[in-house]
């Protein structure tokens, strides 16, 4: 075992690294004094098993940490950010003009100040909007990289719900996907509790989106919550997004017999491509992950709308990331969902996707929405 973990580690370590320069460990949180007037910001709400890092601009390391740790932070995004990407300085805390850069940052005291500022950041907002949208992050994620990527997400989708970033204790590391196993599995009633807070909030809907082995703890999660009794409020449930889940895809199987058909079908967005689930799957002993199932159909018939983005190409050398590029069609995407699917159509091509056309290319009971990526959703 110990032989196997070394050489997927290496597998990982050549996929993954390929695409960074430095990680962004230390220093690159530290507020910055000049804002660019063309850069935006976001406030985005924190809840982690982290441990507080005492080093200027870092706020948070890879070391677990009790009880549930909370913070606020703001965010400002470039003017001249590429979708899907985000723009890393070159040295910390870079620029406002340029880099993806904090604003403001403070720790919250506690779960009764995160819902207060929570119910504040909802109450801005006019009646109809007042939504939570949670991200669980994955594996190999230092904080300053879960807090940017998921800012980036909220940018390009131009989500209108509360950002809520849930951070377990990832070291950030690829030698270390043990520890990032056992940090995730730690995390899971932190999480439980996470979720608790934001249905009890003021909140009209609760959207959620999971990345790689942030699944594996959400859906773990939600399955405790399932086997309590449920959920008060349990209405406010939204979206579910699980994105190139790491997660045996039979123990996936048996958590959905647990579950039971849901009421609302949920999103498994993968990739065959998927490198890293490929290393995963390696370490596993040769077990199939969700996020690179074959089977689309098998998990559409499980209640889940699969977004198969295989013949999307990847902005990073694992296609590991993919999810990202899939928010700056978010907003279109959201309307043809909420419009409810229509009758069956041919596919349709790239450039009708790009014109933003998709509500002309919905079919049941596959549907398809042609290239670059498919979606598919059970009858």
């Amino acid at each position: 075992m110990a032989k196997r973990v070394c050489i997927g580690s290496v597998v990982m370590a050549s996929l993954l690294a390929a695409g960074c320069g430095s990680r962004p460990e230390e220093g690159f949180l530290a507020p910055v004094a000049e804002i660019d007037p063309g850069s935006t910001a976001h406030t985005l709400l924190v809840a982690t098993t982290r441990k507080r890092d005492d080093r200027p601009g870092t706020l948070f390391n890879g070391e677990r940490s009790t009880p549930l740790d909370f913070a606020k932070i703001v965010v400002s995004v470039p003017e001249k950010h590429a979708q899907g990407e985000v723009e890393w300085a070159s040295t910390a805390p870079g620029s406002s003009k340029t880099d993806f850069v904090v604003r403001q940052a403070n720790y919250l005291d506690d779960e009764k100040a995160f819902v207060s500022t929570l119910n504040a950041q909802l109450a801005a907002r006019p009646k109809g909007k007042r939504n939570v949208f949670l991200f669980i992050h994955g594996y190999n994620t230092m904080f300053a990289e879960g807090l940017y990527r998921f800012a980036q997400v909220v940018h390009d989708a131009q989500a209108p719900g509360v950002p809520v970033l849930f951070t377990w204790a990832s070291r950030g590391q690829v030698t270390q996907y043990v520890y990032d196993t056992n940090s995730a599995t730690a995390a899971r009633d932190d999480l439980e509790r996470t979720i608790r807070l934001l249905f009890a909030s003021n909140a009209e809907q609760v959207n959620i989106l999971a990345h790689s082995m942030g699944n594996w703890v959400t859906v773990e999660a939600l399955r405790q919550i399932r086997i309590s009794g449920g959920l008060p409020h349990v209405s406010k449930l939204g979206r579910l997004v699980l994105a190139a889940p790491d997660i045996d895809i039979d123990v996936f199987k048996s958590q959905m017999r647990r579950f039971g058909k849901p009421a609302k079908p949920f999103f498994i967005v993968l990739s065959k491509d998927d490198k890293a689930l490929g290393a995963s799957n390696f370490l596993a002993g040769g077990t199939s992950r969700l996020g690179a199932a074959s089977d689309s159909d098998e998990l559409a018939a499980l209640g889940a709308i699969v977004v198969d983005m295989t013949d999307v190409k990847g902005l990073d050398s694992s296609n590991h990331g993919k999810f990202a590029q899939l928010a700056a069609v978010a907003p279109r995407l959201n309307a043809v969902l909420e419009g409810g699917f229509t009758t069956p159509r041919s596919s349709a091509n790239a450039e009708e996707i790009a014109s933003g056309s998709l509500e002309a290319i919905v079919k049941l009971p596959i549907t398809i929405i042609g290239a670059p990526f498919r979606l598919i959703a059970g009858r």
